[in-house]
């Protein structure tokens, strides 16, 4: 559980200060809302986005799964998530296929 205020009308967000790019929490999200973009400023050369916040449900594995603390969900009383969607799961398959990194990217 995040102990962070959310941004306003924001269902999950990052500090990039403390991600090392290790993916873990785009692995485990369900709804395709996070993947790494290129960055070559970072050490891994990449770095976390939140490509599709509209889909996020709140399920906090990212949060969880995160090992450095660089990423929050806003709480299930400050912010209505969505629905998990067909169209969801499939972009996060083919996030999953595309090595974790931004479609398109």
């Amino acid at each position: 559980m995040s102990i962070m205020k959310a941004p306003e009308n924001t269902p999950v967000w990052t500090d990039e200060d403390r991600c090392k790019a290790c993916d873990i929490c785009v692995s485990v999200c369900p709804a395709g809302v996070l993947a790494m973009r290129y960055e070559p400023h970072s050490v891994l050369g990449a770095m976390i986005t939140v490509v599709h916040p509209e889909s996020c449900i709140g399920c906090q594995e990212c949060e969880l799964a995160c090992p450095d603390f660089a990423i929050f969900v806003a709480d299930k009383k400050e912010y209505k998530f969505a629905k998990l969607t067909e169209q969801a799961k499939e972009r996060q398959k083919k996030i999953v296929e595309n090595n974790y990194m931004m479609l398109g990217a």
